[in-house]
């Protein structure tokens, strides 16, 4: 296979908030990004105070992960003179990384910012290598590529630029309809501007089509009575084509979701980290473990799609419907083990008997089986009805605390 621990890309996965963090860094993350209140394209997060920041990047640096934070709105002039404080503040906790797409935004970086990395964000629309010779010509220490190029473009960029720039792919999550996700649906139709983090995902809503002109040029619109969607785009996974991404020289894989739960960070980290430590053990030829595809379909996601990465897409909209698939909820994050018992605390009631699927931070998931239930006074109940109440499920061996209890939807 010729693949070794070198050529493994970094794991760098979202984090929307403080507890989104712990998660992506417990489930394997090698890298995590955020956004500060300000300057980050997902106004939807809960996003990092400075304090937040602070505890986040202690927590990840504690335990040897990288925090990557982004800075890559497009600003408007009442903008700017907030930004050199908050990149001074950056510089000074120590991130590793400041994601940024203006060119403006880019040299405030270098300036105000000097200890830490430049990557250059999607939203700059890398599709070729001249551009990303330019951009390390000012300084980027890394690219973030377009989601509109093939891995053979990618890999003709890989052999065509400075062997120290490093490249970074979206490899699952979102599609934006528009190039690079710059687009002005959402500021044309509600005022809100996807350029400076505020998309209102007027893509995925249900439009009807009339064209009275043009003879012949028709959207099929006989999906439901209600119209079509037809700019929804299909979610992006590439766990199963992790050797190409590697044959193609990338050195990051990103995980979109800021905005999405802390339930979608721990599986889909989890999910790639597999994946990933599966290929670097691998010793013939490679293919994703079963149990990680499993793990994918039990996220919240639109179907799946390899977006523009093997050619022009052929399974990259669905007209039918914006609506996600749904097939788990947790019902309880593990606090703890003690005395042959898992501590949990409850999410969503159930009922004694119950079978979970565990999913435990770096392992594959297993049942938990809930034959007997206790309360936190040690009584035994026969439901569990109450969110945030303490459980006692009796079990063969410790689970680890951040673990989650699953149960399929009905």
């Amino acid at each position: 296979m010729n693949i070794t621990t070198n050529n493994i890309p970094e794991l760098l996965c979202p984090a929307g908030d403080l507890t989104r963090l712990i998660a992506a860094v417990d489930y394997g993350a090698d890298a995590v990004y955020l956004a500060g209140e300000e300057f980050g394209m997902r106004t939807a997060a809960t996003n990092f105070g400075e304090e937040d920041l602070i505890k986040g990047v202690k927590y990840a640096h504690d335990r040897g992960v990288k925090v990557h934070v982004t800075c890559n709105t497009i600003p408007h002039n009442d903008e700017i003179p907030r930004l050199p404080d908050f990149l001074k503040f950056l510089n000074k906790i120590k991130v590793d990384a400041i994601i940024a797409a203006d060119l403006g935004t880019i040299m405030m970086v270098k300036k105000y910012a000097p200890d830490v990395e430049l990557h250059v964000s999607v939203q700059s629309g890398i599709c070729n290598f001249e551009t990303a010779n330019a951009f390390y010509n000012l300084g980027a220490k890394r690219i973030v590529l377009a989601r509109e190029l093939s891995l053979k473009e990618i890999k003709e960029i890989r052999e065509k630029t400075p062997k120290d720039l490093e490249i970074e792919m979206f490899a699952h999550g979102a599609m934006c309809v528009s190039y690079s996700s710059r687009c002005l649906l959402s500021s044309y139709m509600t005022g809100r501007d996807a350029n400076r983090g505020d998309c209102a995902q007027p893509c995925r809503w249900s439009y009807s089509l009339m064209e009275e002109k043009r003879p012949g040029q028709y959207f099929d619109i006989t999906e439901t009575e209600k119209g079509t969607y037809i700019l929804n785009a299909n979610d992006m996974c590439m766990a199963e084509h992790l050797k190409e991404i590697c044959d193609a020289g990338v050195d990051s894989i990103k995980i979109e979701g800021r905005a999405k739960s802390h339930y979608y960070v721990a599986v889909t980290t989890n999910a790639y980290r597999g994946a990933l430590d599966s290929l670097k053990n691998c010793e013939g030829e490679w293919s994703c473990p079963a149990w990680v595809t499993e793990e994918l379909n039990k996220i919240s996601h639109r179907n799946y799609s390899t977006g523009f990465y093997f050619g022009q897409p052929t399974n990259s909209q669905t007209y039918a419907n914006a609506g996600y698939v749904r097939d788990y909820s947790v019902a309880a994050i593990v606090n703890g083990y003690e005395d042959g018992m898992i501590i949990a605390t409850l999410k969503n009631k159930f009922l004694k008997g119950q079978e979970f699927d565990c999913l435990e931070p770096k392992n594959k998931p297993f049942i938990v089986k809930a034959d007997t239930v206790f309360n936190d006074k040690n009584e035994e109940i026969d439901s569990a009805p109450h969110p945030m109440m303490t459980i006692k499920i009796p079990h063969p061996h410790p689970v680890k605390a951040g673990s989650l209890l699953r149960m399929k939807a009905d």
